[in-house]
């Protein structure tokens, strides 16, 4: 008999034990859906709340290309006879405007030239007075229509030869003037066509360059514009007008800005894609053409409401917020609350549940430490 209450008072102790425990398990679960930090360690954190905002999210078309300049702001820079370099001051980098001199360049042929020309002038004064004298005679039927007619024909022929002459020189930048005057040089120089940045030089003293050659090239990045390259499936999304956004991954973090200005008619038969040509805002000069360019063109905007990412927790795939539950004198309570999130951008969600999240504090930085602490306590019961 002596035994048999023994093992009740056992069983009853036990049952006892088991209530105890799972009194303090389900005590335990009710604490785990309730985060507390304390309003010092968030403050130290850098801990901060935000609210639901509205954003618009973007439909965008990614795209590559590199900075272009147009053709009529690039220039090379060649000759019209052959001569050996002289004198060639710019280096790559260097800025020139119009009409800077650029290189000297020297040649026998620039002498030939000149000579020639002063020739058939001097020639022509007299053929123009002879032609000014059988015109007379003829007209007065002193001389015959054929001496005339010759005397006409010589003084033209010259005169064509003349001004052929003299075009070229002026094409030198040759002064057929100082020709004229008995002035003959060896050398020449050129010019700068445009404003712009030298990007090529070909040359150095002593070089000897022929007419196909190009001895430097200008350009000018005042106009510099986006190339872009759009698949076949997307251009007829894009139009005259849409904002780009573009980065140059290379060279820079930075977001540039840019209007689609112009739309390609045609298609490549080799990679089925259509050029886009862009203007890029606030005359950004310091890109250099050639730069690869990496774009979303904007073709069309929703707005919803959103949250920024670092308020959003990623468990798995799902997705969650941490919201004000209440709040004493030294601490605050959170609670987790699971997003339906939609569209996403590099720095915010759209959350579609928006009715559990409204007019309430939610916590948009520090997020991570109170993920933590959360992960902490699951882990420790």
């Amino acid at each position: 008999m002596k035994q048999l209450y023994i093992v009740f008072v056992f069983m009853l102790l036990v049952a006892c034990g088991n209530d105890k425990k799972e009194e303090q398990t389900e005590e335990n679960l009710q604490k785990t859906d309730e985060l507390v930090v304390s309003k010092e360690q968030f403050k130290s954190e850098q801990m901060e709340f935000g609210t639901l905002s509205e954003h618009d999210f973007n439909t965008i078309v990614k795209v590559s290309g590199q900075i272009e300049v147009p053709t009529q702001n690039q220039s090379s820079v060649s000759t019209f006879l052959g001569g050996y370099v002289t004198k060639s001051p710019l280096l790559i980098g260097d800025e020139v405007k119009k009409g800077q001199f650029l290189v000297t360049l020297e040649s026998t042929e620039f002498v030939e030239m000149q000579q020639r020309y002063l020739e058939v002038a001097q020639q022509l004064n007299f053929l123009k007075s002879e032609f000014t004298r059988q015109k007379t005679l003829y007209d007065e039927n002193i001389s015959s229509e054929k001496n005339f007619l010759k005397a006409e024909s010589d003084y033209k022929s010259s005169l064509a030869h003349y001004n052929g002459l003299k075009k070229k020189l002026q094409m030198l930048n040759i002064n057929p003037t100082s020709v004229e005057n008995g002035i003959i040089t060896s050398t020449i120089n050129l010019y700068a066509p445009i404003d712009g940045f030298v990007t090529k030089v070909n040359v150095s003293n002593g070089t000897y360059v022929s007419p196909a050659d190009i001895i430097l090239e200008i350009i000018d990045t005042h106009h510099i514009h986006l190339e872009l390259s759009v698949f076949e499936k997307d251009i007829l999304k894009v139009k005259k007008g849409q904002k780009i956004d573009f980065r140059i991954p290379e060279a820079s973090d930075s977001v540039f800005k840019a209007e689609v200005h112009l739309v390609g008619t045609t298609i490549d038969p080799t990679n089925r894609r259509v050029v886009v040509h862009g203007h890029i805002e606030d005359d950004h000069t310091a890109f250099i053409v050639g730069m690869f360019a990496e774009a979303d063109i904007i073709v069309g905007s929703t707005n919803g409401i959103a949250l920024p990412k670092t308020a959003v927790i990623q468990v798995e795939n799902d997705y969650f917020a941490l919201i004000l539950d209440k709040e004493t004198p030294n601490d605050y309570y959170f609670t987790k609350v699971k997003l339906d999130i939609g569209l996403q951008t590099e720095d915010v969600v759209e959350v579609l549940n928006t009715a559990s999240l409204a007019n309430q504090k939610i916590v948009v930085n520090g997020t991570y430490m109170l993920l933590n602490e959360a992960e902490g306590g699951e882990h420790s019961h």
